[in-house]
């Protein structure tokens, strides 16, 4: 369903993504790895549109993407989770997700229902002005806006960063279901160790780690694991 290849991206004259592929099929929930400052959201940034490669080719479908305006990725099904999450503060919840919804509005109810079968804690919260929820509230808002428009690819930055335990789970949990409705996912996660964590619940069909902006390894969730770069940078555990 998607696949990158050989993609390079620069911030001025400094390279941020190296020679970078990956494919994330129909269905799929893929994870990619890597410590802070080494790629990962500049690489989904590419993929969605708001950077542009230098080199090789981004394909959605079939269809090569990059070139393309964000909003015609949107309209492809293609729609990207940032990190801050980009609320607006002083609107509401339902605000907040009846603008997501500005490509589909005929199915804008029937979305917004979905999102609040999914994290109720919204429903709760629907004339709340975004700025008064906690932080897991928050990121459970920017999910479901990305949901409005009813994409059949999602792209989320780090979704459980700053959460605690608990609701990293929730999100997590919310992410699988979301994936098993039949939504294909590239997820992106800064810790192995959480991937570990969500075993009993998530599963991922492939898992990919980046430094210094190039795919060092790319493989299942097991193999990851086992790996000994792997373990002893990313889980402090040397044999």
């Amino acid at each position: 369903m998607l696949e990158v290849r050989n993609i390079d991206t620069f911030y001025g004259e400094y390279q941020a993504i190296n020679g970078v592929s990956l494919k994330v099929n129909e269905g799929e929930l893929n994870v990619l790895f890597g410590p802070n400052g080494h790629g990962k959201s500049t690489l989904l940034k590419t993929i969605c549109g708001l950077l542009t490669p230098t080199a090789g080719e981004i394909n959605l479908d079939g269809k090569r993407i990059n070139g393309l305006g964000t909003h015609k990725i949107v309209s492809l099904g293609l729609v990207y989770i940032a990190e801050d999450k980009h609320l607006f503060p002083e609107m509401t919840v339902e605000e907040n997700l009846r603008i997501g919804a500005y490509n589909t509005r005929r199915l804008k109810n029937k979305n917004m229902q979905y999102i609040f079968d999914l994290f109720p804690q919204l429903l709760e919260r629907r004339n709340q002005v975004a700025s008064t929820l906690s932080g897991g509230e928050g990121r459970m808002l920017a999910i479901g806006r990305g949901l409005m428009p009813s994409p059949t690819f999602l792209a989320i930055d780090e979704p459980s960063l700053g959460l605690s335990p608990f609701l990293r789970m929730e999100v997590f949990k919310a992410i699988s279901e979301i994936n098993r409705k039949g939504t294909t996912i590239l997820l992106v996660e800064q810790s192995v160790a959480e991937a570990i964590e969500t075993s009993d619940f998530m599963t991922f069909n492939r898992t990919y780690l980046m430094e210094n902006g190039q795919i060092v390894f790319s493989g299942s969730k097991e193999d990851l694991i086992a790996n000994d770069h792997v373990k002893e940078v990313f889980l402090g555990i040397s044999d």
